[in-house]
């Protein structure tokens, strides 16, 4: 989430391409839930095995709502379909304020802003956390929520090949609880620790009767630089590119809003088992998001990367397109990585539907590089022990995202 572009959807200021998503029924059935490990490296395959792995009885649970045998009957008073738009997110209308935005201030639409400072850009992002930090309230857990806040910011303008220089951040709530903004801050420094850029400053507004009591907001905001000669714009990218996807560690900070109004629908509490898995609701809805700053960096670095997308909200439908020239699209190979548990049980417990899903969450895969194939070979083929990497996709002629 970004200065230009705030991919949250909350209020987001992305350009809207409107992109044709094609979807077959069966995506998130139960073979979805196991990577196929098409081209994937067999170096890594322990540490995948080791993260991902689920028993057989869970691997063969239907993901997919629609369609699903395992399901109750559907009768009528069993609550329909939950969309964003449901839980109070109208993704067409803040695309549409985009537009509005674009024509007072045309250039923007990236996930990060260039702005040139001679022979380099300077690139800036800017996001909050979202409603997120509700169960944050909620849980009780504040020392991770600032991870959230960095990684929102530094996801995006890496996206552009930049290297983050520095954040702030802005902390407000009504009653200053000193050792709770001590947590959040905590958390803060260890994104910017796992970004290695430096904490340049920020403001903390005590605003009385603003927000609840033991309630506050977050917002960052993150510089880096990168040459001009070595920006990451999508511009090379052609129909046979690969499509590289690193994994998330859950919802990450995007359709809180949607997953809060299935939690309350759903009759459970955070506290309660996350079904078929060994941690709470909480705890895995909790877990911050992935920084990819240092391994999207490196596999800059070594050559073959055309494009890179940040899947945060409008997931795959609506983020991948953004980085494409005219005339290309995606083809997702289905069941290509781990989908996690936390999904699964989104989707049956509010019903939600493939489309929306799709469009709201990053369904495990959080940053989405278009490499050539022979980058692709090398990325899935080295074999390093501190990073997964899946196969997931290839640039097709047409538009938008299609799933086979």
């Amino acid at each position: 989430m970004n200065t230009s572009c705030g991919a949250n959807l909350e209020l987001s200021r992305c350009i809207a391409a409107s992109p044709v998503c094609r979807l077959k029924s069966d995506i998130f059935e139960s073979k979805s839930c196991v990577p196929k490990f098409r081209g994937f490296s067999k170096k890594l395959l322990p540490l995948c095995k080791n993260i991902h792995a689920r028993s057989n009885k869970e691997r063969n649970i239907t993901l997919s709502v629609t369609g699903s045998a395992s399901q109750v009957d559907t009768a009528a008073d069993e609550p329909s379909s939950l969309t964003y738009k449901d839980a109070g997110v109208d993704i067409d209308a803040g695309s549409e304020l985009v537009r509005r935005i674009a024509k007072m201030a045309p250039g923007i639409g990236g996930f990060g802003g260039l702005f040139p400072l001679g022979d380099s850009y300077l690139v800036a992002g800017t996001d909050g956390v979202g409603t997120k930090l509700k169960l944050a309230f909620e849980t009780g857990i504040h020392d991770t929520i600032g991870i959230d806040l960095v990684a929102m910011s530094v996801n995006d303008i890496v996206t552009s090949g930049a290297k983050p220089l520095f954040f702030l951040d802005y902390f407000a709530t009504s009653r200053l609880d000193v050792d709770l903004a001590e947590k959040v801050i905590k958390g803060i420094v260890d994104g910017c620790q796992q970004s290695d850029c430096a904490l340049l400053g920020g403001e903390t507004a005590e605003m009385p009767d603003f927000y609840a009591e033991g309630e506050y907001d977050l917002s960052g905001f993150a510089v880096g630089i990168v040459k001009k000669d070595s920006v990451i714009d999508g511009k090379g990218i052609k129909v046979g590119d690969v499509l590289i996807g690193l994994p998330s560690s859950g919802v990450h900070s995007n359709g809180f809003s949607l997953v809060r109004r299935v939690l309350k629908q759903s009759g459970l509490s955070l506290k309660d088992q996350l079904p078929g898995e060994a941690i709470t609701l909480g705890e895995a809805l909790i877990a911050p998001t992935v920084i990819y700053v240092k391994q999207v960096l490196d596999i800059i670095n070594k050559g073959g990367v055309k494009g890179i997308a940040h899947i945060t909200g409008g997931g795959f439908t609506d983020n991948i397109p953004r980085v494409f020239p005219k005339g290309v699209g995606a083809n997702i190979y289905e069941g290509s990585w781990a989908i996690p548990p936390v999904f699964k049980w989104i989707q049956e417990a509010g019903r939600i539907e493939d489309a929306e899903m799709m469009r709201t969450f990053n369904m495990g895969i959080g940053m989405v590089l278009v490499v050539s194939p022979e980058a692709a070979d090398r990325i899935l083929g080295e074999g390093q022990n501190t990073s997964i990497a899946y196969r997931i996709g290839e640039v097709v002629k047409g538009d938008g995202v299609s799933y086979s």
